[in-house]
């Protein structure tokens, strides 16, 4: 079911001419993926941690009028990339870290970034996908009645960023740290 709705969604997106990455935890389900692409004859790139030339895959995509989707596996496309000829994310499985999630998001949020990006979360109604999405929200929600909306630096203080900027160690540094 979850794959006949990927390629649903797949299938509108490339009709409109966009171009996705498509992210999964499991390289197995990207290899499944993959296989079905192929059958379809649809043009795609692929990286994966295994990936030995990295560099020319991210660029073959990004210069390519054929391939339309980018399978990637979330640890090792989640960070670090700029992917701004895509303009729509599938996140195919959650992960219980909604941080990892964005990051992977945000391969589309960069500079030169033409169109608006949008992001599925693929999840199954009455499993455990849908159990993991409520704690991402919970610890998302969590984190901002602690940070608040500015997050982390908001609520740094002068003296915070003298420790630790400052060089060499003190034997009690004093941390005033204010939670609002």
């Amino acid at each position: 079911a979850k794959l006949n709705a990927l390629f649903y969604l797949l299938d509108q997106l490339h009709e409109e001419g966009h171009k996705v990455l498509v992210f999964s935890q499991f390289v197995s389900m990207l290899d499944i993926i993959k296989e079905e692409l192929e059958d379809r004859d649809r043009p795609y790139s692929y990286l994966t941690g295994q990936t030995k030339n990295r560099h020319e895959v991210i660029s073959d995509f990004q210069e390519s009028k054929e391939a339309k989707t980018f399978l990637l596996s979330l640890k090792a496309g989640g960070s670090g990339l700029n992917l701004t000829s895509a303009s729509y994310v599938i996140l195919y499985d959650p992960w219980w870290n909604p941080a990892v999630e964005n990051q992977a998001i945000d391969r589309c949020h960069r500079i030169g970034q033409e169109s608006r990006v949008n992001a599925y979360r693929l999840l199954m109604r009455d499993s455990v996908e849908e159990k993991i999405r409520i704690l991402q929200q919970q610890k998302s929600a969590m984190m901002t009645s602690v940070l608040g909306e500015e997050g982390f630096t908001r609520n740094l203080e002068l003296e915070d960023l003298r420790f630790l900027f400052s060089q060499g160690q003190t034997a009690e540094p004093e941390v005033a740290l204010s939670l609002r």
